[in-house]
């Protein structure tokens, strides 16, 4: 059937008839049943046929037959996060034209999926996923669950943690056998606030890549396991300090600065939480040296490092004011809204503007963190509201506020300094 194959894609190439291949050699009607692998053949008209449209029979049956072992080795090249190795077999597919008429099509574009996630460009698998999922019931078992993990993954890029989990959790685990998607389960269950099954998937997840010797993986899933751990109102500080501190050396040794910087932060935060102002100033520091000034982590280190410098008197106030200025016109180029309305109280903070700072935050800035669902900042800012209201006497509105505060529902318990991939 390949042989078939093979013949049909090159005479195609070559914009010739089956008349025209056949012309001389075998009839039309005989081309054509071999292309459709319905008929049996003799090794001289194959040679004439290939000697015609000037292939290497041989050859192009090894490639064919090559294409889904490169195609895993590429899916595991990205489940390993090894760029070099992902770059190249992406290349070397792109070249191999026979992906065209293989088996492997559909397992093609899922895996180019998942390489465009690896890469952060969300919008580009989700035109993938759209498109498959159209042809879904046809799909083979893998390919199947490939693309249930795929559409969970960007599900998660698009901040829709509980579909995020009803799709992945539809994936057999037996017939994929592939446990990285036990990582995007425990991220989904962080997101939401559901700290045990993000632990238990958590664990799952680092025990293989643990196994597959997955290291830039593994500090993945420790890092998220810490998170679990923060939340623990029993915590061991200390212990949790440590932990954060040999991820950062982990990183060091695996040359994964992208995943230091998100250590650095957390564990500036954490600091922060213990109102060691001046270890929480370090660490943010040292996490904006190793990010982009215009980038959304660098600006969450940043408004970091400015709130522990505010309550531990660290700089004066025109050093507060410049920076902060600065962090809001940062924000404002990379259109992060969020950010934006951070900067700007911190901005009333500093200048001591309570009414304004109080006014925009009931008036502006509450209704949008409310949208984002950012568990940790509405209960931060809803109780210094609700405090500010109780303190000035006015009972109306601190009833109204205290209101969001016993009766919304479960929010999404982020962890705003955590940024899983």
């Amino acid at each position: 059937m390949h042989v078939g194959k093979i013949i049909k894609f090159y005479r195609e190439q070559a914009r010739m008839t089956q008349e025209q291949l056949g012309r001389g050699i075998c009839s039309d009607t005989h081309i054509s049943k071999i292309e459709r692998g319905s008929t049996d053949f003799s090794p001289e008209v194959i040679s004439l046929l290939t000697e015609r449209l000037n292939i290497n029979l041989e050859y192009e049956l090894v490639k064919l037959n090559t294409i889904k072992k490169r195609l895993f080795a590429w899916h595991e090249a990205i489940v390993m996060l090894l760029l070099d190795e992902m770059e190249a077999i992406k290349l070397e597919l792109e070249n191999e034209q026979l992906i065209q008429i293989s088996d492997y099509t559909a397992l093609y574009q899922l895996i180019q999926a998942k390489y465009y996630l690896a890469l952060s460009q969300p919008d580009a698998a989700y035109t993938i996923v759209q498109k498959m999922q159209r042809s879904q019931a046809k799909l083979p078992t893998y390919e199947g669950n490939l693309l249930l993990h795929v559409t969970g993954i960007c599900f998660l890029a698009k901040q829709d943690y509980r579909t995020a989990i009803d799709t992945l959790k539809q994936i057999d685990a037996e017939e994929y056998n592939n446990p990285e998607y036990y990582y995007h389960m425990a991220v989904a269950y962080h997101w939401i606030g559901s700290h045990m099954m993000a632990y238990y998937y958590g664990e799952k997840s680092l025990r293989f890549f643990k196994d597959s010797r997955n290291f830039v993986r593994t500090i993945d899933a420790e890092m998220l396991l810490l998170l679990q751990v923060v939340f623990d109102d029993n915590r061991n500080q200390a212990d949790i300090i440590l932990r954060f501190e040999n991820l950062i050396k982990t990183c060091d040794i695996c040359n994964t600065p992208e995943r230091k910087r998100i250590a650095l932060h957390n564990l500036a935060y954490e600091y922060l939480e213990q109102n060691n102002y001046e270890m929480a100033s370090k660490y943010y520091q040292a996490s904006m040296e190793l990010n982009n000034p215009k980038t959304m982590l660098y600006l969450l280190s940043l408004e970091g490092y400015i709130r522990c410098s505010l309550q531990g008197n660290l700089l004066n106030k025109e050093e507060l004011l410049r920076v902060t200025e600065g962090g809001l016109r940062s924000a404002k180029e990379i259109h992060d809204q969020m950010l934006q309305i951070r900067f700007q109280l911190l901005l009333y903070k500093i200048e001591e503007q309570h009414e304004q700072y109080y006014s925009y935050l009931r008036n502006n800035a509450l209704a949008v963190i409310r949208k984002n669902g950012d568990a940790m900042l509405v209960e931060r800012y809803e109780k210094d509201l609700f405090n500010y209201y109780m303190t000035t006497g006015q009972l109306e509105l601190a009833l109204e506020t205290a209101s969001f505060l016993i009766n919304k529902e479960k929010p999404l318990n982020k962890k705003e300094e955590m940024i899983p991939r």
